[in-house]
């Protein structure tokens, strides 16, 4: 399933769903495993926490599996209510929750939650702006 993300290396960080999101996206969840050699991190964490958002925004477009070329025109477009206890180390698994929590217009919230080991690292919301298009993939 990561070929339904647009991002590639260096920017994909999330990888594998655990638990798929139901009809109504109330909630799904993703794994991302941090990498030393990543261009994240490229030592022992990740440089920075609003990479935490980038990687909510990745598992709300792995958890819908729309079409990727969709998925390009999409931008991020906000983080609300966000906050980061610690960045993540290498060597770390993450869990990445995310559900969708409301529309409005060709803006789509999200709200995350990123784990390690039961501890939480980071959470908040992603607004997701879609492209012009038509309705496109968040992320």
């Amino acid at each position: 399933m990561p070929e339904a993300l647009p991002h590639a290396y260096p920017f994909r960080f999330v990888d594998t769903v655990t638990a798929p999101a139901d009809a109504a996206f109330a909630g799904g969840r993703v794994r991302a495993r941090v990498s030393a050699n990543g261009r994240a991190a490229m030592g022992e964490g990740w440089r920075s926490p609003l990479l935490y958002a980038e990687a909510i925004a990745q598992a709300a477009l792995l958890l819908r599996g729309e079409d990727p070329e969709r998925g390009r025109s999409g931008f991020l477009a906000g983080i609300e209510g966000f906050s980061a206890e610690r960045p993540p180390l290498a060597g770390e698994t993450l869990e990445v929750s995310v559900r969708l929590a409301g529309r409005f217009g060709l803006v789509t919230r999200f709200d995350g939650e990123v784990l390690s080991g039961g501890e939480t690292l980071a959470r908040g919301s992603v607004l997701v702006r879609e492209g012009a298009g038509g309705p496109v993939a968040e992320g």
